[in-house]
C-alpha cells in the first residue's frame, strides 16, 4: 500500500478509488500494521507522528463547515485525550453541533447534536471551528460520569491556564441543565497542579471520602536541593499518596532501584506511603486504601498532639 504508507496526510475512505486502492487493500495495510485509524472512516501512514495538526487535517475530512467540533473530540483538539483506547484504536467517535440555523450532522461515524452555542464559545483551530477550552471544559463537566468529568476539567485548565474561579464563574449560566449539579461540584476542586487522570481520580476519591485535601506536586528538599516530588501529599503529618499505574516488572533496572531508595529514604525520614494502583478506585480496593490513608491521617494527627 504504497501510495498510503508513504505520505502523512489523513485519507478518507472514500478517497480509496483516487488512489487507486480498495478495501482490501486497507484493511490489510491495517493487519500489517502500516496503517493506523485517526477517527472512523479516516486513515493515515502508521510512521505519521500524531499531533494537534494531524488531528486537525483528518477531521477536516468529516467534519462540514456549519458544524462545530464539541465535547471529546474538541477535548482531544485541545490535547486532552478522554477517550478509551478502545476507542482510539476502533476510530475515535466524532462529535459536532451545526451552527445555528443549520442541521445537526447524520454522516456515518459522527454524532451529531444540537446546542445553543454563543460566538465567544467557539475558536477556529487550522481551520476547524471548535468549542474553547473553557466551553468544552464545562460540557464534560455536565456530561462525562463524576471522575472522568474532572479529570478532564483538570486536564483542560492545566493546559490551558483556566483558574477555579473562571470555571466556577462560567458555570453558572448553565441553568437546570443536565449534568449542571455535578459541574458546580466539581469546579471548586479543580488543581491546575495535577498531572494526570488517575491524580485526579485520586484526589477526588479523597475529597468524597470526607478526608482534608491534600497538597499535589510538593518538592522534599534534601540538604535544600529538591529532591523527591510527591504527587499528594499532607506535609504536616508526613503521609502521601502516590498513583503508581506502572507495574513494577515494566520497569528498567535503575527506574526500580531509583524507586526504592526513594521510598526508603522517606521511610527512613518519618514519612508514610499510601499507594494507589490500576483497579483501586472502586470497590474493596478503593475503600481499602482510603481507610488505610484515615489510619496514617489520624495516627499522625494524634502523635502531633500528644508532643
Amino acid at each position: 500500500m504504497t501510495e498510503t504508507t508513504t505520505t502523512n496526510e489523513p485519507f478518507h475512505l472514500s478517497s480509496l478509488p483516487e488512489l487507486g486502492l480498495t478495501a482490501g487493500d486497507l484493511r490489510r495495510a491495517l493487519e500489517r500494521g502500516e496503517v493506523r485509524r485517526v477517527v472512523r472512516g479516516v486513515y493515515v501512514a502508521a510512521a505519521a507522528p500524531d499531533s494537534i495538526e494531524l488531528r486537525a487535517a483528518a477531521l477536516r475530512l468529516v467534519v462540514g463547515p456549519a458544524q462545530v467540533v464539541v465535547d471529546r473530540t474538541a477535548a482531544w483538539l485541545h490535547g486532552t485525550d478522554t477517550y478509551a483506547a478502545v476507542e482510539l484504536g476502533q476510530g475515535a467517535p466524532i462529535e459536532t453541533c451545526a451552527l445555528r440555523g443549520h442541521t445537526r450532522s447524520r454522516l456515518a461515524g459522527v454524532r451529531g447534536r444540537s446546542r445553543d452555542l454563543r460566538p465567544e464559545d467557539i475558536v477556529e483551530l487550522d481551520g476547524l471551528r471548535v468549542t474553547t477550552p473553557l466551553r468544552t471544559a464545562l460540557d464534560l463537566g455536565c456530561h462525562l460520569r463524576r471522575r472522568e468529568a474532572f479529570a478532564a476539567l483538570c486536564s483542560l485548565a492545566r493546559g490551558h491556564t483556566l483558574e477555579p474561579c473562571d470555571l466556577v464563574t462560567a458555570a453558572d449560566r448553565f441553568v437546570r441543565r443536565r449534568g449542571v449539579v455535578q459541574l458546580r461540584e466539581l469546579v471548586p476542586l479543580v488543581d491546575l497542579r495535577l498531572e494526570s487522570p488517575r491524580e485526579a481520580w485520586t484526589l477526588l476519591a479523597i475529597h468524597d471520602a470526607g478526608l482534608p485535601l491534600p497538597e499535589p506536586q510538593l518538592w522534599i528538599e534534601v540538604d535544600g536541593v529538591p529532591t523527591f516530588r510527591l504527587d499528594l501529599a499532607y506535609p504536616q503529618q508526613r503521609v502521601y499518596v502516590e498513583y503508581d499505574g506502572v507495574e513494577f516488572h515494566d520497569r528498567s533496572d535503575e527506574q526500580r532501584d531509583h524507586d526504592r531508595a526513594r521510598r526508603r529514604w522517606l521511610r527512613e525520614h518519618g514519612w508514610t506511603a499510601i499507594v494507589v494502583q490500576r483497579g483501586d478506585f472502586t470497590g474493596a480496593e478503593l475503600d481499602r486504601w482510603l481507610g488505610e490513608l484515615r489510619r496514617a491521617l489520624t495516627a499522625a494527627t494524634y502523635t502531633t498532639r500528644r508532643w
